[in-house]
């Protein structure tokens, strides 16, 4: 099975530790353990108890209880029995792919979206059908064209909602559409919804409409707990929970005890790490939105209800070429769009801090693109 580099995670984190401004990534600012039971309303003294006296056994194979019935409750009405907990949303992305295509099999992939959904399927010979968000349709997906890529051998579709990186969300009423397709083909509805929750409504998931829809997430992005490295699989669709169950056993075994503990605290609680994650989101969305409206070069299409956006800018440069020289003169770090094969674009993310990064990096990002424009670059 070979593999294509990884674009995103190849280009971010090697630079992540040398860069002042890193807008290229895309986690709500992460908590410290305090700060996470401060906001929750947990008391510290009774978690350091907890700890203390835990067994450092395997965990539960399913994923801790009380875990899967938070997971659940981020959910119209999905039980705990519906919910698997795995390593992170690539652990959950890569299980699912693994474990419900073989070669052979078709597929759909939208994209731009998170590489994962279309080089897993490929690398293991796999037919993946690409259907291409379009900048001049705002990034909605057209299910016209989705319908002409499945048929009777689809077996998956795949894509992100929130979308990555450019945020545009697929609501309930297109959502049905997607599902009347994969129904007609009795085909999977696989939906990265890692970014989803950022809006005030309740945002609809794949798994609220759809018997043979798997919603995969994780506490890292909006949720602002990457180094816990909990994900999750939750479908009402049985016997693909069964595959799932046995490849679990293959990949991951349990997560960890602690992690899962620190979880189950967080989503019990999390309306209230939700709200703080939509202050800060919009609040750092407004500040970039007033910079961009100084930057001639630059425009963004679609409304994010993500932490990201993805730019076209019009300079004749390659992204990966425009943004190691930015990298260099100013120390801004940005996500180039060859990432997500989407050429003169480059993905910002805004959700870092409660203002002063972006601030700092849109100045320093604004003189560099002044110089361009002067043809002083």
């Amino acid at each position: 099975m070979l593999l294509q580099d990884f674009k995103v995670e190849k280009w971010l984190n090697p630079l992540d530790p040398i860069c002042t401004y890193n807008l290229g990534a895309s986690c709500v600012k992460a908590f410290t353990v305090q700060e996470l039971l401060d906001l929750i309303g947990h008391d510290s003294q009774e978690f350091l108890e907890q700890v203390r006296t835990m067994s450092l056994h395997y965990g539960s194979f399913e994923g801790l209880p009380r875990l899967r019935r938070a997971i659940g409750g981020l959910f119209r009405s999905s039980s705990p029995e519906e919910v698997l907990t795995v390593h992170g949303g690539t652990g959950a992305n890569h299980m699912v792919l693994m474990g419900l295509l073989n070669p052979g099999d078709a597929m759909v992939a939208v994209k731009p979206n998170y590489q994962q959904h279309y080089e897993i399927p490929a690398s293991i010979g796999a037919e993946v059908r690409v259907l291409r968000l379009r900048e001049e349709d705002d990034y909605v997906l057209d299910l016209e064209a989705l319908e002409r890529l499945v048929d009777h051998r689809t077996k998956v579709i795949a894509l992100s909602n929130p979308n990555n990186p450019t945020g545009v969300f697929l609501g309930e009423e297109a959502l049905q559409g997607v599902v009347r397709i994969a129904r007609a083909h009795g085909a999977h509805v696989l939906c990265d919804e890692i970014y989803r929750g950022l809006d005030d409504a309740y945002m609809p998931s794949v798994v609220d409409l759809y018997e043979r829809g798997i919603s995969t997430g994780s506490l890292s992005k909006v949720f602002s707990m990457a180094g816990t490295r909990i994900g999750w699989i939750v479908t009402p669709d049985r016997e693909a929970l069964e595959i799932l169950e046995n490849r679990r056993s293959y990949d991951t075994i349990c997560c960890g005890v602690l992690d899962e503990l620190l979880a189950a605290l967080a989503l019990e609680h999390h309306e209230k790490i939700l709200a703080r994650s939509r202050r800060i989101v919009r609040k750092n969305r407004a500040i970039l939105d007033e910079w961009l409206k100084t930057q001639p070069s630059l425009s963004t299409r679609g409304v994010s209800l993500g932490s990201t956006c993805l730019v076209r800018y019009t300079f004749d440069v390659p992204s990966e070429t425009l943004c190691r020289s930015i990298l260099d003169a100013t120390g801004v770090l940005l996500c180039h769009g060859d990432c997500f094969d989407e050429p003169r674009t480059f993905r910002l993310g805004y959700s870092f801090d409660e203002g002063e990064t972006l601030t700092k990096g849109l100045e320093a990002l604004g003189s560099y693109f002044a110089s361009m424009e002067r043809g002083g670059r």
